[in-house]
């Protein structure tokens, strides 16, 4: 099986993770499975998707658990194929890791947030109070919420992507923890909204229809690799990958950029805001 796909990439990060547990270099692992070592790289950079068989015969070598062995020998089933759909909470995981190597192999992450504030920019106090009120177990909260914060590091880092997120200027003033939380949250976003690599873009009320309304993702692109597209809902996630799949959100892309404020108009609509709260009653 060969071509670079989401879920072929998801798979070869695994794969290189369970080598690393395992103290085995590329050389090593090769010589003890009787392949070329160019191979195993292949593998873990998503470049060609190894065979169930193959992924059996890798992590036998590496004495993984059974459950890691039957996790990764369905994922490698139909790596290549055009899009990764997964449903349900276990699925969603997986995708989530992906997703969380993607982001920190990007080096231009587009968000275009019209429900809620986009991931890399909440606050643990949003964060948390999305959580509680999805009603996320109370003993996972704490672990999800440093996850999340986590993610920052990818547009804080010393050589960090750049960020170009979209928001509804509804979620300014949703009401997600109270006054409290939103306050802090606002202030946290007008400080990123200052950052040479983030560039926070508020579509306004009258700006009608616009491509967001269709529901809120991720566009991921890389310096060496083709763009992937990332879409989540209550039971569901999926990546795309294809070019005509992802040419269509990146024109979504360029439409927000002409109904949306510019960084500094959209600075003074997040102030705005910030007042409101801080002068209510």
């Amino acid at each position: 099986m060969v071509g670079s796909t989401p879920k072929s990439r998801a798979l070869g990060a695994a794969l290189r993770r369970a080598r690393d547990e395992a103290g085995l270099s590329a050389r090593q692992l090769a010589a003890t499975i009787g392949v070329a070592h160019t191979t195993i790289n292949r593998w873990e950079a998503g470049d060609r998707g190894p065979r169930p068989t193959d992924v059996a015969t890798v992590l036998a070598a590496l004495g993984a658990s059974s459950q890691l062995r039957e996790e990764l020998i369905e994922l490698s089933q139909e790596s290549e194929g055009r899009h990764w759909v997964e449903g349900g909470i276990p699925e969603q995981r997986r995708q989530l890791t992906a997703l969380l190597d993607f982001e920190r192999d990007a080096s231009q992450i587009v968000d275009v947030a019209s429900l809620l504030m986009p991931g890399l920019l909440q606050t643990s106090g949003y964060a948390r109070a999305i959580m509680i009120a999805a009603e996320v177990p109370k003993d996972e909260i704490d672990t999800r919420v440093a996850i999340r914060l986590g993610r920052r590091d990818v547009i804080m880092r010393r050589e960090p992507a750049t960020l170009l997120t979209f928001i509804e200027e509804g979620v300014l003033r949703r009401d997600i923890g109270g006054p409290a939380v939103m306050a802090d949250q606002l202030r946290a976003l007008n400080e990123a909204s200052h950052w040479p690599n983030v560039d926070i873009r508020v579509v306004p009320a009258s700006a009608g229809w616009h491509p967001a309304l269709d529901g809120p993702f991720v566009l991921l692109e890389f310096a060496d690799r083709a763009p992937v597209v990332h879409v989540e809902n209550r039971r569901s996630a999926l990546f795309f990958h294809e070019p005509l799949d992802v040419v269509t959100y990146q024109h979504a892309v360029d439409r927000l950029l002409e109904v949306a404020l510019s960084p500094a108009d959209a600075r003074e609509r997040i102030a705005e805001a910030i007042e409101e709260l801080e002068t209510a009653p």
